[in-house]
């Protein structure tokens, strides 16, 4: 969807909130509290309905309730925008852009905006990967030098960064999340968690915390200690791309992010890679919303 479609299919609240009906309930209107098909809708409030299931006075509920929509002063239009921008940014929006850009009131508004928004791209119910896997680890966090004086640990490595590992399937999808540390027993819930047994290749480098998984999964590993990178089929390079573009993203775009709402980040990210094909893409954001 290009902006002035956009902006033309949904010129009025109400064309938002019956394509949000659309694509909440497909399959007709239900509770949002009980699952109810049953519900009698408000004739004098349009988008509005009645449960009597759930209380003998009536549940009354509207197209956004229980939605990252509700409670919310910004009608539809608005976060439609939002959505807009946030999908099409390659290397994400900043919060700070999307206020000027949309003339939200406050910084803090748009924020609490664009994060309501990643919540709603997490992906509840994901396949394993199969055919070939990479597997690989990296740390998020921003370089010594570049720190207030009283910000800097004097350490050197990785002290003081967040670990995060994913998985991506060669011209397939991608799975992430942040880790506590990169030791064995985690690297290895990680892979039999995100990975199917019945993969092609899971190629790694030669970190230690992936020896466990050779007697299940068709392991290689390419030695990067030793100049190694490329090795026929064997190598991490698509999940080193997306390890690039992840902190690049966070670099030019939102400058810092902390370790509390990474997880939220590399949902974004994750949801762009794995819908990048996807020509519904909007309204699965919208339908998860």
């Amino acid at each position: 969807m290009k902006l002035n479609q956009l902006l033309t299919k949904f010129s009025s609240e109400e064309d938002c909130k019956k394509y949000l009906t659309e694509k909440r309930w497909p399959d007709g209107v239900e509770c949002p509290k009980c699952g109810n098909k049953k519900v009698w809708h408000v004739t004098h409030r349009p988008f509005h309905w009645i449960c009597k299931k759930c209380h003998k006075h009536g549940y009354r509920f509207s197209v956004i309730s229980g939605t990252v929509f509700e409670n919310t002063k910004y009608p539809l239009r608005t976060w439609f925008k939002v959505i807009f921008l946030m999908y099409n940014s390659k290397k994400g929006m900043s919060a700070l852009q999307i206020q000027r850009m949309l003339g939200i009131g406050s910084y803090e508004t748009a924020w609490y905006m664009c994060h309501r928004v990643r919540a709603a791209m997490k992906d509840k119910d994901f396949p394993k990967l199969l055919g070939q896997v990479e597997v690989d680890e990296t740390f998020v966090g921003g370089k010594e030098k570049n720190k207030h004086k009283w910000q800097r640990l004097n350490t050197r490595g990785t002290t003081g960064k967040v670990a995060v590992i994913g998985a991506i399937s060669r011209k397939g999808n991608l799975v992430c999340q942040m880790i506590e540390n990169t030791d064995t027993g985690t690297l290895d819930r990680f892979v039999r968690k995100a990975v199917s047994e019945r993969v092609d290749l899971v190629a790694t480098d030669e970190h230690s915390g992936y020896r466990l998984i050779d007697n299940q999964y068709p392991h290689e590993t390419v030695r990067h200690g030793a100049g190694e990178y490329v090795r026929g089929e064997v190598h991490t390079q698509n999940i080193d791309s997306f390890w690039s573009l992840l902190k690049r993203g966070i670099m030019g775009s939102f400058h810092h992010v902390s370790k509390r709402y990474l997880p939220l980040y590399l949902a974004e990210f994750q949801f762009r890679h794995n819908n990048r094909k996807n020509p519904d893409i909007f309204g699965d954001i919208v339908a998860g919303c």
